[in-house]
């Protein structure tokens, strides 16, 4: 991969973090916005610049993109908070971004949805996602959606559910998935950045049904393996409850764990980073 010049949107998260390491590993130069700069970990003057801008307001992004080749967003929330919606920073915050990068003629603009987003826009969290892809599809940019397995970090609910000894799983347990290590995932996307015009979806080295998961999760912990299987028609009148009577905040994120968890979600096979040494680690935290 050629050196490049890359903005990164979202530096202060999960994945950002990695991303960041990793281009700067690389020899590219990186400029990364965040709205509080002090919390990007990484202080490498050589190959980092970080300016104080807000994705949600425009106007903190004018010219952004001047002298950029190519964005990385990987800017989206999973539970609404501050009072922003999943349209404010899944869709319009990207829209902001994606208008400058017009204005500048980027070369590349990477963005970051999620596994399946294309197959579930019904879901809320998913909407907004799918509403950016559509509008970076015809922006006349060349694109990469990068859809990636669910990240190590969302596993940590399992962990959670562990502590108490058991872990309560919808249906058979046996739906498989590979999630992935967010330094994986972000090498995948830097390793990539040549390729143009084209969606990639990642996930981890382990394809692991719920069940294996959540025997993961125990054994961590040094727990007897129980797990209790609650029938499926449960998870749907859950959703349906919840779609009803609580707002999307509520809803949001409860929604699209349930409906991915409840099928099989495997992923093109990326990196080195095994669950099973992620849960042994997390457990020593908890």
């Amino acid at each position: 991969m050629k050196h490049t010049n890359v903005l990164l949107a979202g530096a202060t998260g999960y994945l950002g973090g990695y991303l960041l390491k990793i281009l700067i590993e690389n020899h590219n130069q990186v400029l990364a916005i965040a709205r509080q700069p002090s919390r990007i970990k990484n202080n490498n003057e050589d190959y980092l610049e970080i300016k104080q801008a807000e994705v949600t307001k425009p106007e903190t992004l004018r010219d952004i993109c001047k002298g950029i080749d190519t964005v990385i967003s990987t800017i989206g929330i999973t539970r609404q908070k501050d009072g922003l919606t999943y349209r404010d920073v899944d869709y319009k915050a990207n829209i902001n971004l994606l208008e400058e990068a017009k204005k500048a003629s980027v070369k590349h603009f990477v963005y970051v949805s999620a596994i399946n987003g294309d197959k579930h826009r019904n879901l809320k969290i998913f909407e907004a996602k799918e509403k950016f892809v559509d509008a970076l599809k015809s922006s006349g940019l060349n694109y990469t959606i990068v859809r990636p397995n669910g990240f190590f970090s969302d596993m940590k609910d399992f962990l959670q559910m562990a502590k108490s000894g058991r872990v309560y799983l919808f249906g058979s347990g046996n739906q498989k998935f590979n999630p992935i290590h967010g330094e994986d995932l972000a090498r995948a996307i830097v390793n990539n950045l040549d390729d143009k015009n084209k969606e990639q979806t990642i996930g981890g080295p382990d394809v692991l049904s719920l069940n294996d998961i959540s025997k993961l999760a125990l054994e961590a912990l040094n727990k007897p393996v129980k797990i209790t299987h609650f029938p499926d028609w449960l998870r749907r009148f859950s959703i349906w409850i919840l779609r009803t009577f609580t707002s999307v905040k509520t809803y949001g994120p409860i929604e699209f764990f349930l409906t991915l968890m409840a099928e099989d979600n495997i992923a093109e096979s990326y990196g080195n980073h095994h669950l099973k040494d992620f849960y042994i680690e997390e457990a020593k935290k908890l």
